[in-house]
């Protein structure tokens, strides 16, 4: 269903895990820039960071994913700059953070992670 090469989007400041699509989409454009409908993938933590929910759009209409760990939480990727409300991870950055396992800070060589 998640296409191969989409951009991935990872809002790191807490959001309430109530919050739906719609929501969600305006806090997609508000701090990250982005529209929610633009084929990205956008990934929000609760609190807790035990629970988080994904959002895209796969060009028939916006799709929200929710999960729990049950007895981990998601070590949430430290961005290259203080002060950074977003990250973006590749894809297998992405199924080691769904997983619960750290994500590694970028490498000075190669593809670095980019920072919003």
């Amino acid at each position: 269903m998640i296409p191969h090469g989409v951009e991935i989007f990872v809002g790191l400041e807490p959001i309430d895990l109530r919050w739906g699509i719609d929501r969600l989409a305006g806090v997609v454009l508000e701090r990250i820039g982005r529209d929610a409908q633009g084929g990205a993938l956008f990934v929000f933590f609760g609190r807790r960071r035990d629970r988080l929910k994904l959002v895209f759009h796969d060009g028939t209409g916006m799709c929200l994913f929710y999960k729990r760990l049950d007895e981990r939480v998601f070590r949430v990727p430290e961005p290259l700059d203080e002060g950074a409300s977003t990250v973006v991870l590749e894809e297998r950055e992405l199924d080691d953070l769904l997983d619960g396992i750290a994500i590694e800070p970028a490498k000075p060589r190669g593809r670095r992670r980019r920072i919003h």
